[in-house]
């Protein structure tokens, strides 16, 4: 799938070394050669989380019959 610059995006995988866990939205602002993306995702402060390079098939798009969820970012795994 193509992602657009700015399109907002749901995780599909679990990344505990960033406190970020499956379906935590982010938003495009990089596309690589349609294998990666540049995905920053912030907290409502308006403060990044985290700006991680992730290969397309980590994301998918948000649908119209997704619903919007609120929690508190966890300490990251540190390992």
């Amino acid at each position: 799938m193509m992602y657009e610059l700015l399109q907002r995006v749901a995780l599909k995988v679990d990344i505990p070394l960033r406190g970020l866990r499956k379906g935590d939205v982010g938003v495009v602002v990089e596309r690589y050669d349609n294998k990666g993306l540049e995905v920053e995702f912030v907290l409502e402060s308006g403060d990044t989380l985290a700006l991680l390079t992730l290969p397309t098939t980590s994301v998918r798009p948000i649908g119209p019959d997704d619903l919007p969820a609120v929690r508190a970012v966890e300490e990251p795994d540190l390992v």
